[in-house]
């Protein structure tokens, strides 16, 4: 029998989400899934490249970069 990764089904998952919200209880559980949410984008984004293009096209509208602006 090989040994893995077993699935998570919906009890399994409805089980997770139980004990989440007893530890971290109803106030924390939207800020955890927000920052974690934020997270994802950020790691997608560095991936792709897409933040350093953003950043430097920020970069190029405000009148060149940060170290041009201190001199």
């Amino acid at each position: 029998m090989p040994i893995g990764i077993p699935s998570l089904g919906v009890p399994e998952l409805v089980l997770i989400l139980l004990i989440l919200l007893i530890i971290f209880g109803p106030s924390k559980i939207p800020e955890i899934a927000r920052n974690l949410g934020l997270a994802v984008k950020e790691l997608r984004n560095s991936i792709s490249g897409e933040g350093e293009a953003a950043s430097t096209q920020q970069s190029k509208k405000s009148g060149g970069s940060e170290k041009e602006k201190e001199s």
